[in-house]
């Protein structure tokens, strides 16, 4: 499967998906085959294209019975977001644990080449190796195989989940930082606590039509120690825009402003690309070119941008400019690299509608945040960004 980095291509692909969003999606999104998923999340990652523009396709299509698994599936990356805002130190918790197993790769030799091989594909479990190198070759996993890969790093292989959820935002196109971690987490049941995911023979083998049935996987997975979720915060609501002209901050997790672009006179608009900064080991050229060629897509759609590589020349822009307005920036790279730059008072930072109805209900699982799906497709009648292939 292939990926252009622009808007054009996200939406074609929406068109080309949204007829078997229902009953096909929900009876074939298990199996590892690209047919039978969407190829949408790239896209979303950056929000070349966003998530109710493809609600909007969609429901158009398609009743919310009938494509209720997909509809799911878009809220969960919409969840995660939610529930990470609302306990930004579990991705500082993140951070710290992956320098942490980064420090023992470094002294411990059989922990370095044990990790090694996992990254290369090279472990002799065959399903695994296959995944591992699909991924670094593609930048691209389906959604099984994710889980199936790291409930195998975690359990079988024994290698600390830090490493494998690193070795995967280096190489995921839509390497999203709440989803990766939290996803992560819940494998090695940190996220619910108790509650893991052992990747079966036998279910892999269902799910592979055969093509792997891999032989020597742990058969019990024991949930790792972690400490407590922290206290959770409130949701941010979003600032207002300010009035006059400003500096208008973008960063490769918004790159269809253009709802925020109506909302206020932009002087200059800038980009902070922090794609380079998802790990502290070399981050894939296959994800670096897609972010890249993403903002170029931007420059094509709204004009010349300001490129900037380092928070400390988003400072020096930041002194040219009375007041900066940014999407809201959520927990990951970019908004750790921004966060001691952009000063209170001067900075506002805006809230999609999308993020404002349903970032405050992710306040325990999945399970609760689901049923508030009804009322946040009704409210986004009237308010989302129309798809329309034509205008587009």
């Amino acid at each position: 499967m292939e990926f252009t980095p622009t808007r054009r291509a996200g939406l074609d692909r929406l068109h080309d998906f949204v007829p078997g969003a229902g009953r096909a999606y929900a009876t074939g999104r298990n199996f590892d085959e690209m047919d039978n998923v969407s190829g949408l999340s790239p896209y979303l990652r950056h929000r070349l294209v966003s998530e109710p523009e493809v609600l909007d396709a969609v429901l158009a299509r398609h009743t919310p019975a009938a494509a209720e698994k997909f509809i799911q599936e878009v809220y969960w990356r919409t969840y995660w977001k939610g529930w990470l805002e609302m306990r930004p130190s579990v991705w500082a918790q993140y951070r710290a644990g992956l320098q942490a197993a980064l420090n023992r790769v470094q002294t411990e030799t059989g922990l370095r080449r044990d990790w090694e091989a996992a990254c290369a594909g090279e472990t002799g479990i065959d399903a695994f190796d296959h995944w591992s190198r699909q991924l670094a070759e593609t930048g691209y996993l389906h959604n099984h195989a994710r889980m199936w890969v790291a409930s195998i790093w975690v359990f079988t292989l024994r290698l600390p989940w830090e490493l494998g959820a690193d070795f995967f935002l280096r190489h995921l196109l839509d390497g999203d930082p709440a989803s990766n971690t939290l996803g992560w987490r819940w494998v090695a049941g940190l996220q619910t606590p108790g509650k893991t995911y052992l990747a079966r023979p036998d279910n892999i083998a269902r799910y592979t039509r055969g093509r792997f049935r891999p032989e020597g996987l742990a058969q019990e997975a024991p949930a790792l120690d972690g400490p407590p979720h922290p206290q959770r915060m409130d949701a941010p609501a979003g600032d207002a825009p300010p009035r006059g002209r400003v500096g208008v901050l973008l960063t490769e997790d918004d790159l269809t402003p253009d709802w925020l672009l109506d909302r206020v006179d932009p002087a200059e608009v800038a980009v902070f690309d922090a794609t380079a900064l998802r790990s502290p080991l070399h981050v894939s050229p296959r994800v670096l070119s897609f972010a890249a060629g993403a903002v170029q897509d931007l420059e094509a759609r709204i004009g010349p941008v300001t490129r900037l590589a380092t928070s400390e020349a988003v400072t020096d822009w930041a002194a040219g400019v009375e007041a900066i307005v940014t999407p809201h920036p959520p927990k990951g790279p970019a908004a750790e690299a921004l966060a001691p730059v952009l000063s209170e008072g001067r900075t506002h930072k805006l809230l999609r509608a999308h993020d404002r109805r349903a970032w405050p209900h992710a306040t325990a699982g999945f399970f609760k945040f689901k049923k508030r799906i009804p009322d946040l497709l009704r409210a986004r009648d009237g308010q989302a960004e129309l798809f329309d292939p034509q205008t587009a």
